[in-house]
């Protein structure tokens, strides 16, 4: 992973982002304004402007290290060593079981409370 000290922002990456969000603002409102035009035409518009806006945030020096935490982070996805088909089923299983034991004895738990609550009251039968 990458460290690095926090650079102060730049006015033309303040700019970007100001403009970016002013950008799906009026995406969105385009979008519920022209509500008379296929719903296909407003999606396709949307989706422009989302990619305009993604291309102008990956302009800005955020942008630049998000992509590169985005790359770092497929780099240690390949380095999981994931566990095989029959650890995943056992340990699905173990849970499996561990939640149905840990259930019967809160019910256990829960009806002898009650029992005893209901014995102290004068409710019991």
């Amino acid at each position: 992973m990458n460290t690095q000290v926090e650079a102060s922002t730049s006015v033309s990456d303040v700019v970007k982002q100001v403009f970016s969000v002013i950008f799906v603002v009026a995406g969105v409102a385009a979008f519920y304004y022209f509500a008379e035009l296929s719903l296909l035409y407003r999606v396709i518009g949307l989706v422009i402007v989302a990619i305009i806006v993604v291309v102008m945030m990956l302009t800005t020096e955020v942008g630049k290290n998000v992509w590169s935490f985005i790359l770092e982070s497929k780099q240690e996805v390949r380095k999981v060593v994931w566990p095989t088909r029959e650890e995943t089923v056992r340990t699905t299983l173990l849970v499996f079981a561990m939640v149905i034991i840990v259930g019967f004895v809160l019910w256990l738990l829960d009806m002898f409370l009650f029992w005893g609550v209901r014995f102290l009251t004068g409710q019991g039968g």
